[in-house]
């Protein structure tokens, strides 16, 4: 297999692994002000994802790197093009991130009901804009005979990509209510599967939807398979989750997300970025890439650094394995454990 592909394949496991893990962070988060009844409630959701939040977004910038170094000229064309919507992104998770840390200084209702604020909108915005950006990957952009971006912010808001952020919207919340029935215990997981089943038709609905446009204006047959895996596995996540499987319901959730960025990465394939001013035009993973040698190294330092990564982050789950409960919060006001 030639490098090129190689490397596209490990950005699509990269995207991967940052939507299934981040993608419950975002959910938690997003349902903060909807589960959390009161401040304990709420630092019970907070603690479920406090020692791993920030290790998954480890994910984003690896394969924001990666993609750096191995295709360059999509790179270029994603921050070129895609500037406001990533800079939105970005300022947002800034803020969450500035949440988590500020929420408990002050012993004050409203200045954590603020930071709760700012929590759940650094979640959600990213969630939706994510869906939002994929769906414009997909479709193409405006590329010149040089690969220049031609169009505008506004070309963005189409509503193909459109469906495609509410689908990650919508799924990473299900994601999250499915995490806090498996990861918390008490008044918070029951809360949370009874709301799994009302999200489960929230999502499956535009993600359905979402899924069946993307296979018959871009798939391949093959891709059919992981379509349906996506489907299914949001539906088994609601049906585990009503008979108390929540390990299940979570995995079906994970396996959802993860048959569907590889329907979107499969759909993309050979392209990395179509253009829809002529095909001629678009972004390969031929064209796009860095030149043999670079692509030779930094397969050798994957191959050193990724196990390591994944052994270190594996490790984290393990330890902070453990169901968060009322309980385990202390009386005391303080920063989130």
């Amino acid at each position: 297999m030639p490098l090129t592909d190689i490397w596209f394949l490990l950005i699509a496991v990269l995207w991967t692994g940052y939507f299934v893990l981040e993608g419950f962070d975002f959910g938690v988060g997003i349902l903060l002000p909807f589960l959390g009844r009161d401040n304990t409630d709420r630092r019970v959701m907070i603690n479920s994802i406090g020692p791993v939040w920030d290790g998954n977004e480890v994910w984003l910038l690896v394969a924001g790197g990666a993609t750096f170094a191995a295709f360059p000229l999509w790179y270029a064309n994603l921050f070129s093009g895609f500037y406001l919507p990533l800079l939105i992104i970005l300022v947002a998770l800034i803020v969450r991130g500035v949440a988590f840390e500020f929420r408990g200084k002050l012993d004050s209702t409203g200045w954590r009901r603020g930071w709760d604020v700012a929590i759940f909108a650094g979640s959600a915005v990213p969630a939706l804009l994510w869906g939002v950006a994929f769906g414009n990957i997909l479709r193409g952009v405006p590329l010149d005979a040089e690969h220049h971006f031609t169009g505008s912010f506004f070309d963005l808001l189409n509503p193909y990509a459109l469906l495609g952020g509410v689908t990650t919207l919508s799924v990473f919340a299900l994601h999250g209510a499915v995490f806090l029935a498996l990861k918390t215990d008490g008044d918070v997981a029951e809360r949370a599967r009874r709301l799994v089943r009302g999200l489960g038709v929230v999502a499956i609905v535009p993600a359905g939807a979402f899924l069946l446009w993307t296979q018959l204006a871009h798939g391949h047959g093959w891709t059919w398979a992981t379509t349906a895996v996506a489907a299914l596995g949001l539906a088994g996540a609601v049906a585990m989750t009503d008979l108390r499987r929540d390990g299940w319901a979570f995995t079906l959730t994970a396996l959802a997300i993860a048959a569907t960025t590889a329907t979107l990465f499969g759909s993309l394939y050979p392209d990395v970025l179509p253009s829809t001013t002529d095909a001629a035009n678009s972004l390969t993973t031929t064209n796009a890439a860095s030149t043999p040698y670079t692509l030779k190294i930094m397969t050798w330092v994957a191959v050193v650094f990724t196990p390591i990564v994944l052994l270190y982050q594996g490790w984290t789950y393990w330890v902070f394995r453990k169901r968060v409960t009322r309980a385990s919060i202390p009386d005391s006001q303080g920063l989130p454990v």
